[in-house]
């Protein structure tokens, strides 16, 4: 693949039905502000709530638009190796550049299942198509691991890329001795893309973001620069965009009649969340995800007033290209509280 950052894109919502609109106009909002390519459906485009009707028309749609401007990925993984197939074949058709096969959740097969059942079908069926293995163990409860990863870049040429979400830099660093320079790593976890770029043990290549939703030429420059080995522009880059990482995944501790509770809103919940604050097309998440506690919505608030007060030109292209106030939308009391519970 292509190095560079690629957009783990949003499905939007308009009540209960998918926003195509929307959807085009995200798109063509990450060509636009030069993003290397767009994943459709993967875990931060709610693939598990879409029907297979609604996921095959939004990766049509996402390659579409992404046709002839920049590089598609359509997530097509399963737990079930039949319905990757035939996912696959309609994301073939309609003219992808890659697929994204998550590993198989909850019927949990070891490593060597996931190469010889799971993967290696997938790849042996579409061998002119990118094949990318998305490594996630936190999510999924199962782990395709570098040895297994190794033996499939070797029999596949069309497995020469994972995107690798362990959060284990051991691991990665067995990846790269394992699969050889050649292969492509990218980061599934925006916060330490730039260690696994700078670490010479894992030269990732890239990311495949979700921050990158809403801030893609920061994101985009961010990874060009690491990879041109341009420090200092890259630490000022980073230190302007860092605080939204954290938005990924929001913990709190929320105040009950039984105690204290913690909770975690995970992505997509938070980011898409801020994209509602923002005025970008976005919609609710599908239940059974839903909305964030009153605290979590400040943290999210918070984080981006920061963002918008010392580096104002992080969401300057959401203004523009959606023709939105910013600091009007971060300070509109009634619309947020329409985005919250109003109690745990």
């Amino acid at each position: 693949m292509k190095p560079g950052c690629y957009t783990a894109l949003i499905t939007p919502f308009a009540g209960t039905a998918v926003d195509e609109e929307g959807l085009v106009r995200l798109a063509e909002f990450q060509i636009q502000n030069g993003i290397t390519g767009i994943l459709a459906v993967g875990t931060t485009g709610e693939g598990p709530t879409l029907s297979w009707d609604e996921h095959h028309r939004v990766v049509a749609l996402c390659a579409k638009a992404a046709r002839g401007k920049c590089l598609c990925i359509a997530g097509t993984g399963s737990n079930n190796t039949e319905e990757a197939l035939l996912a696959t074949r309609h994301a073939a058709e309609v003219g992808v550049d890659a697929v994204l096969l998550v590993d198989p959740y909850y019927n949990g097969p070891s490593s060597m299942e996931i190469r010889k059942e799971y993967v290696g079908k997938v790849a042996a069926a579409f061998p002119k198509l990118s094949v990318i293995p998305y490594v996630i163990p936190g999510r999924t409860g199962a782990q395709l691991l570098p040895e297994d990863l190794a033996f499939l870049s070797r029999d596949f040429p069309n497995v020469n890329t994972v995107k690798e979400a362990t959060g284990d830099f051991s691991n990665m660093r067995r990846t790269r001795k394992c699969c050889g320079p050649e292969f492509d790593i990218f980061s599934g976890d925006d916060g330490i893309t730039g260690e696994m770029i700078m670490d010479p043990e894992i030269a990732a290549s890239g990311v495949i973001s979700v921050v990158s939703n809403i801030i893609p030429k920061p994101m985009t420059d961010l990874v060009h620069l690491l990879r041109a080995k341009e420090m200092d522009a890259a630490e000022k880059r980073h230190a302007a965009i860092k605080p939204l990482f954290d938005l990924i995944t929001v913990k709190t501790m929320e105040e009950t009649p039984f105690g204290h509770v913690a909770c975690r809103a995970r992505n997509p919940l938070a980011i898409k969340t801020l994209m509602q604050v923002l005025g970008m097309p976005s919609g609710p998440c599908r239940p059974p995800l839903g909305k964030m506690t009153r605290k979590g919505l400040d943290v999210v608030v918070h984080t981006a007033k920061i963002v918008q007060a010392k580096n104002p030109e992080v969401f300057a292209p959401i203004a523009e290209f959606f023709n939105v106030d910013i600091d009007a939308r971060l300070n509109n009391a009634a619309l947020l509280e329409e985005l919250c519970y109003a109690v745990y």
